[in-house]
């Protein structure tokens, strides 16, 4: 979606006409590895999020280092995970969730997105910081989570805000935290998890624009300056905003540096719950 949004605006800004292929299969790999060997000359990117960054510590073997294969271009926005129960839920607080969760052997479940997306990692990370046992309950997407969390099949989910969003605002779910280091404008009232306890916590999804290895500077820089003027358009940031999105302007260097710290974060929580794929 986010990489229509900008192809929509390429010509203008860029100079050249967007064709936004769907690649689909293996968790993104698939259109990564396609990407990397493209021809390092700026005519290829690869749309990604922090999934991108979660397959290296789940995946027991990839066809593209991605760290050393792709050369960051941007990232263009955040979006945080929303903490969400039922809104009959007996969990008025995550202090009400976590009291709950202690000791190990409790049956509290959390449902997320699926196994290895940001949100089950999202949900682990408050395992790990706050020494608790919320057992996590993968879906095939937010949507089916979102259907079981608001039947009462789970006791409560971490999602995208994105899609949590309009069942928060119709009534249908509570917002008990989010994900994001700071509160979201979408959602000013839900305090952050760090705010309750967990400080230093944060985990928000990012996406971003990467090219193949070996792009030189001057494309890269180029790229960057092009797409940070679509994404400072102000119908395209109402766009973001609606769709429960922060914007983000990381350059090239900064972005880089986002990647590969993830990389190193997320292979670290992977091994700490035992999560692999094949």
């Amino acid at each position: 979606m986010l990489a229509r949004l900008i192809g929509s605006h390429a010509g203008e800004s860029l100079g050249k006409t967007a064709i936004v292929e769907n690649r689909p299969g293996a968790s993104g790999n698939l259109g990564a590895r396609y990407v990397a060997g493209r021809p390092p000359d700026g005519s290829a990117l690869l749309m990604v999020n922090s999934s991108f960054a979660v397959n290296p510590g789940v995946f027991k073997s990839l066809p593209f280092d991605p760290k050393a294969d792709f050369a960051a271009i941007i990232n263009v926005a955040y979006i945080a995970s929303v903490v969400v129960v039922p809104v009959n839920s007996p969990y008025k607080t995550l202090a009400d969730v976590l009291a709950a969760a202690t000791p190990e052997k409790n049956t509290l479940s959390f449902g997320s997105c699926g196994a290895g997306t940001p949100q089950h990692l999202a949900g682990e990370l408050i395992n790990i910081q706050a020494k608790v046992h919320l057992l996590h309950v993968p879906y095939k997407g937010c949507g089916p989570a979102l259907t079981d969390i608001i039947g009462g099949q789970v006791a409560l989910g971490v999602v995208t805000t994105s899609s949590a969003l309009p069942f928060i605002k119709a009534g249908k779910l509570r917002a008990l935290a989010v994900s994001s280091k700071e509160r979201l404008s979408q959602l000013p009232e839900v305090p952050t998890v760090a705010e309750q306890g967990l400080p230093g916590y944060e985990l928000s999804q990012w996406h971003g624009l990467l090219a193949p290895k070996g792009t030189p500077p001057e494309v890269q820089m180029r790229l960057y300056e092009g797409i940070a003027k679509i994404m400072a358009r102000e119908d395209v940031r109402r766009t973001l905003a609606g769709l429960g999105y922060t914007p983000a302007n990381d350059g090239p260097a900064a972005f880089q540096k986002i990647v590969d710290g993830d990389v190193d974060r997320f292979a670290n929580i992977a091994r700490k719950i035992g999560l692999s794929a094949e």
